[in-house]
């Protein structure tokens, strides 16, 4: 049976969900293809927008429905310093495609270690305060290949429970015993340590992360590594955004709390601030040769090709010699909360990511419709990447935004705000 198209606009992913449990492959498919039209038709659908430009703080797409280009603020990107499209980062990757190549066609422990990935390994070492890094295919596979091949059935891992959507799928290939202290509450975290020190064989793991992407907030680190050492436990740091942003030379959120050289491991991504692909972990020379063996991502994927490595180094540089763009960004993203605090939304960010949390009875899909008419590029995250009542539009501010398009940026989200057809 196919889908039926619901009288109700507010249909949601949520409710197609319920009725396809228990279904076959190919009518789930199916509904599911059926629903993705019925959301395109209703002009609800804001997904796979195409950019036909670099990606800077003005962006062109094509859009389907008027058959025509036209140019959107961005405020979607993690490219929070430009370097996706900065002059010297361009300059790195042709020098290094002109020497090395597109591609290197195998994984780093055969054939696919370079002397860019090995440049790029020490210069990430020297940034984190370590004695070794490794370089992944993603960050994604760095969580993945982190927790499988890491911990061991006697472990115990402790981990913040909004932790990325990786962390959870590296849990899930290993056979480490788990539990989740509540969000950055360090009562819940305490408790859990001494419960889990009482019965643990092996060592004792804690995972949280540097900046929290749905909220732009930041993990104590300050008050968790103490708390660490009272039970000897291990941390494992996720500072994929505030690595590039964070800290007085942009080291990352343990440069920000003044606690360098007290980061057990730190994972980290290519694909914020550096604004390519790719993923890294840095720690003792000790742990990284034990993870280049034993974690199954980096063993049997492809090593990164010359051009992202050579953007990556660029970037570094970039960040190392323009402070000034570190330093615009935050001033931007200060900007951006008092203009939208005039509106009456609550922010109070940490970093460079702002939380609108949508309320019940708005149709976050109505509005992040409405706010694309309107010329402004945001990312809506939806049930069931969080709980329904969690759901939110997350802004991305860069260093490249001017006033005018924060100006604009408040200005059109609280006329959607206003706009009683955005709400069910």
């Amino acid at each position: 049976m196919a889908f039926v198209k619901p009288v109700d606009q507010s249909f949601t992913l949520r409710d197609f969900l319920k009725s396809s449990t228990k279904k076959s492959l190919k009518k789930r498919t199916d509904e599911f293809y059926d629903y993705v039209g019925f959301v395109k038709k209703n002009h609800r659908y804001t997904y796979q927008r195409k950019i036909i430009s670099a990606t800077e703080r003005v962006v062109e797409i094509w859009d389907d429905e008027d058959k025509a280009s036209r140019e959107m603020l961005m405020f979607a990107s993690n490219n929070y310093l430009g370097l996706a499209n900065h002059p010297y980062v361009k300059e790195r990757v042709i020098k290094a495609m002109k020497t090395n190549g597109t591609g290197i066609g195998g994984p780093p422990l055969l054939n696919g270690y370079s002397n860019l990935m090995c440049e790029l390994e020490e210069r990430l070492a020297a940034m984190k305060q370590c004695e070794s890094v490794m370089i992944f295919s993603s960050g994604y596979n760095a969580n993945i290949g982190l927790i499988s091949g890491l911990t061991q059935r006697n472990d115990w891992i402790i981990f913040d429970s909004l932790s990325h959507a990786s962390f959870y799928d590296g849990l899930q290939l290993t056979k480490t015993n788990s539990v989740h202290f509540e969000h950055n509450n360090l009562n819940d975290l305490e408790q859990k340590l001494e419960e889990v020190s009482s019965k643990c064989k092996g060592d004792i793991f804690v995972a949280t992360e540097g900046v929290f992407s749905m909220d732009g907030d930041l993990a104590p680190l300050d008050k968790i590594i103490p708390m660490l050492r009272k039970y000897n436990a291990i941390l494992l740091l996720d500072d994929a955004h505030g690595t590039g942003i964070m800290g007085e030379l942009g080291k990352g959120t343990a440069e920000h709390f003044n606690l360098e050289n007290e980061i057990d491991l730190t994972l980290g991504t290519f694909s914020k601030t550096l604004a390519v692909t790719g993923g890294f972990l840095a720690s003792s020379k000790e742990v990284i040769n034990y993870l280049r063996y034993f974690a199954r991502s980096y063993m049997f994927s492809a090593s990164l090709p010359p051009i992202s490595l050579a953007a990556v180094l660029g970037g570094l540089d970039v960040i190392e010699k323009e402070p000034w763009l570190r330093e615009k960004l935050h001033e931007n993203t200060q900007y951006a909360v008092s203009k939208l605090r005039q509106f009456g939304f609550y922010v109070e960010p940490e970093a460079a990511i702002i939380a609108l949390k949508v309320p019940d009875e708005m149709n976050i899909r109505k509005a992040n419709y409405e706010i694309h008419r309107r010329g402004i590029f945001l990312n809506a995250v939806e049930y069931p990447a969080v709980p329904l009542n969690e759901q939110r539009f997350r802004i991305s501010m860069t260093a490249l935004h001017t006033k005018e398009d924060i100006d604009k940026l408040s200005t059109e989200i609280e006329a959607v705000w206003n706009d009683e057809n955005t709400w069910i």
